[in-house]
C-alpha cells in the first residue's frame, strides 16, 4: 500500500478506533509505549496521544508500527469490528514455570484473529451465525457426578441426540448450538481453549494434533464450560491430578463421559454384546468394537465401564501394565482410524469466505488471509467449496 493512499485512508479513519487497534497489538507483542514511539521517533507522550486518538498518525508511521507490531497496515485502515482481546487464565495450581504461558500465547492470538475475521465474514455478507443457546446452568455447591450426567441428559435432549454416538460433534456444536469452533495447533500437554465475548459468543480452540477421540473429549469438555461457565475464560490441560483440581474443573472433566457414552444407550449396547457372545461375556473384542463405535478411546470406555460396575474395577491398569498396544490391536481387528476433521476453520465460517469472494466483496488475497493459506491453496479450496455449493444448489432444484 503505497504512503498516498494510505494517507487518503487515513484522513477518513476512525481515530479512536485505530488508537485502540494499534495499543492491542502493541500489548501483543509485550512493547511498551516508549518502546514503539522510539519506532516512528517520537516522545512516548506522542504515542499515548495516538492510542487515545487524540493525535492523527502520518502514514509512514503507520508502515513503521505496523511491520514493528507484526501486522499488514491493511488490518489497521480497513473497516472490521472490534473484538476486545481475549483474557486466558491458567489455574492457581500452576506456577509460571510451570506452565509456560508464551507456548499458548501465540495460540491464543490466532484464535483471537479467526474469531474477528468471523465476525467481518458476517458482517460482510449480513449472515449473523445462529445461536441456540440454554440457559447457563446453576451448578454452584451441586454433587459432581450427578450434575455432570444431569447437564448432559438434559443437553442431549434438547439437541435432538438420542442415546447413541455423536460422530459430528464439532458440526452439532457450530450448528445447532452457535458456537465458534477452530482447530489450531498447541504444545500437546493443552487440549482446548475456551472463552466468551459479547459480540462472538461462545468459542473454542481445540488442539488439531490431538488424535479425534481426544479432540472428540475436548470438545466435550470445553462446550461444559460453555453451559456451566460461560463468562469464564478457560486453558484446558492434560493432567492426571484429578483432586487438585477446582470444582469447575472437575465438573468438565465428568461432563464428557456422561455426554458421550450415556449410560442409557451404552448398557443396552453392553448387554447386546453379552447376548451375542456364547458365553455371555463381554470380550476384549467387544471392548474395542464399543471404544469405536462411541468414537473415544478404549481407556475412557474402559474406565466408564469400571464406574458402572460393568468391568471389574483396575481392569484398565491391568490391560496397560500387560503391554496392551492399542492401535496395533485397532489394525489386527480391521479397525479404521476416525476420520479426522483437519479444517482449521469452521464449515459456515468457509462458506462465508466463499460467498464473499463469489460476490466480489473481497479479493483473493483477503481470502487466502481468511483461511489462513497461500494463494495457490486458496484457489484450490475455493474451487472445492464452490463445487458444493453447486451441489447443494442443484439438489434444491
Amino acid at each position: 500500500m503505497n504512503n498516498t493512499l494510505t494517507n487518503n485512508v487515513l484522513d477518513n479513519i476512525d481515530l479512536r478506533h485505530l488508537g485502540e487497534q494499534l495499543q492491542q497489538a502493541r500489548n501483543k507483542r509485550n512493547m511498551t509505549q516508549e518502546s514503539a514511539a522510539k519506532v516512528i521517533n517520537a516522545a512516548r507522550t506522542t504515542m499515548v496521544a495516538i492510542e487515545k486518538g487524540e493525535r492523527r498518525l502520518k502514514a509512514t508511521e503507520l508502515i513503521k508500527l505496523a511491520r514493528a507490531y507484526g501486522i499488514s497496515v491493511s488490518d489497521f485502515v480497513r473497516e472490521r469490528p472490534v473484538v476486545q482481546p481475549f483474557k486466558v487464565k491458567f489455574r492457581k495450581a500452576y506456577r509460571q514455570n510451570e506452565v509456560r504461558k508464551s507456548e499458548i500465547e501465540s495460540v491464543v492470538q490466532e484464535w483471537e484473529k479467526f474469531c474477528q475475521n468471523y465476525l467481518e465474514l458476517e458482517e460482510i455478507i449480513n449472515a449473523p451465525l445462529p445461536q441456540n443457546y440454554p440457559r447457563e446452568y446453576e451448578v454452584s455447591g451441586m454433587p459432581i457426578e450427578r450434575t455432570a450426567e444431569a447437564i448432559a441428559v438434559e443437553e442431549r435432549q434438547r439437541l435432538g441426540l438420542g442415546d447413541g454416538p455423536i460422530p459430528l460433534l464439532r458440526d452439532t456444536l457450530e450448528q445447532s448450538v452457535g458456537l465458534r469452533i477452530f482447530y489450531l495447533k498447541m504444545p500437546s500437554k493443552y487440549s482446548e481453549v475456551y472463552t466468551y465475548d459479547e459480540k462472538l459468543g461462545g468459542c473454542m480452540a481445540i488442539n488439531a494434533n490431538h488424535p479425534e477421540e481426544r479432540r472428540l473429549w475436548s470438545l466435550a469438555h470445553g462446550y461444559l464450560h460453555f453451559l456451566a461457565h460461560r463468562r469464564k475464560s478457560v486453558v484446558g490441560l492434560i493432567e492426571g491430578q484429578y483432586k487438585r483440581m477446582p470444582e469447575s474443573e472437575r465438573l468438565a472433566e465428568a461432563f464428557p463421559k456422561y455426554f458421550l457414552m450415556p449410560t442409557s444407550g451404552l448398557l443396552k449396547r453392553f448387554n447386546d454384546m453379552c447376548r451375542e457372545n456364547k458365553n455371555q461375556k463381554f470380550t476384549p473384542t467387544n471392548l474395542f468394537t464399543l471404544a469405536h463405535y462411541y468414537g473415544v478411546s478404549v481407556e475412557a470406555l474402559t474406565y466408564r465401564l469400571e464406574e458402572m460396575e460393568l468391568l471389574p474395577s483396575g481392569t484398565w491398569e491391568r490391560l496397560r501394565d500387560r503391554g496392551l498396544k492399542v492401535r496395533k490391536v485397532q489394525e489386527e481387528l480391521g479397525f479404521k482410524a476416525i476420520p479426522q476433521r483437519i479444517d482449521i476453520t469452521p464449515v459456515h465460517y468457509q462458506h462465508l469466505a466463499i460467498e464473499a469472494l463469489g460476490q466480489g466483496i473481497i479479493t483473493e488475497g483477503r481470502f487466502a488471509d481468511f483461511l489462513n493459506v497461500d494463494r495457490l491453496e486458496a484457489r484450490h479450496i475455493a474451487n472445492i467449496l464452490r463445487g458444493h455449493n453447486k451441489t447443494f444448489e442443484s439438489n434444491l432444484v
